[in-house]
């Protein structure tokens, strides 16, 4: 069985986000008769957010359908200086980012994200195929590079794969061993100090794995509102929130929470999880 997806009517376009067309409705063809699963395990447990920025209103529109067919939250833009300001909140966990877009090209967008984000993830979408323009691209930091025309089928795995490649969570980070006497279960909110059981709040075992998955470095408070807690990077919130956590989260794991071993304050950085 085949899923037909319509992609809108374009009048007399020269150029869509999936070919030159013209004048006539354009379909692609999903050979799955189902979505295609999103096996995200979300920080905040919600729907996966995409950003897309795109210049053709009718294929913007169509692939925000696709999307929300698939289960993902989705946020258009069509020009591109009003795109990188969206894509700067920090907000989606990825953006898919045209090349040829009016006010800012892509290839500056992408570099810009970037220089705030180096883990954005960003997958750069564009009727340009030349080896040159692949290269600008992924060398600017995409994580990927579709030109076209394309399948949307296959846009949509090729979507989760980033996401599965950048994604916080990882099979290897359920259970987060601080030392041989401190685990934490972040799939059952669970975990152990010295033998004794330990239970965790939702928010808290989120916390653990961003820091978890960032333990090379400090995490600032404004990083932790934004990836954990879904808040705008540039909102420059007055809040004890963060601190707060952090101080729950250290009377539960540290043997000594006036004297932390494991989740440690970087002067002037943030806080970084340390384990043995």
């Amino acid at each position: 069985m085949e899923h037909t997806t319509s992609l809108g009517r374009l009048e007399g376009a020269k150029q869509t986000g999936f070919g030159k067309l013209s004048r006539r409705i354009f379909t692609k063809v999903l050979h799955s008769p189902t979505p295609v699963p999103v096996k995200l395990e979300h920080a905040m447990q919600t729907k996966v957010r995409l950003l897309i920025v795109e210049d053709e209103s009718a294929i913007l529109n169509g692939l925000i359908d696709v999307f929300v067919f698939h289960g993902y939250e989705v946020e258009g833009i069509t020009e591109g200086t009003a795109g990188l300001e969206k894509a700067l909140t920090g907000r989606f966990d990825l953006i898919l980012l045209d090349v040829m877009l009016p006010g800012m090209n892509g290839f500056e967008i992408c570099d810009r994200i970037r220089a705030a984000d180096p883990d954005q993830p960003i997958i750069m979408l564009t009727a340009k195929s030349s080896d040159e323009d692949i290269i600008q691209g992924l060398s600017l930091g995409a994580d990927d590079y579709v030109a076209k025309p394309f399948s949307v089928a296959q846009l949509v795995l090729r979507v989760k794969a980033v996401l599965r490649r950048s994604r916080v969570v990882t099979d290897a980070q359920r259970m987060i061993r601080m030392s041989d006497d401190i685990e934490v279960d972040t799939a059952n909110l669970t975990g152990q100090r010295q033998g004794e059981p330990l239970v965790f709040t939702r928010r808290e075992i989120e916390i653990l794995q961003y820091l978890n998955a960032n333990n090379e470095r400090p995490v600032s408070r404004d990083e932790l509102l934004s990836k954990v807690w879904g808040y705008a990077r540039n909102l420059h919130l007055e809040t004890r929130t963060v601190d707060i956590h952090i101080a729950k989260l250290r009377r539960k794991i540290e043997p000594d929470a006036a004297a932390p071993r494991h989740i440690v304050t970087v002067r002037g950085a943030g806080y970084r999880l340390v384990t043995d």
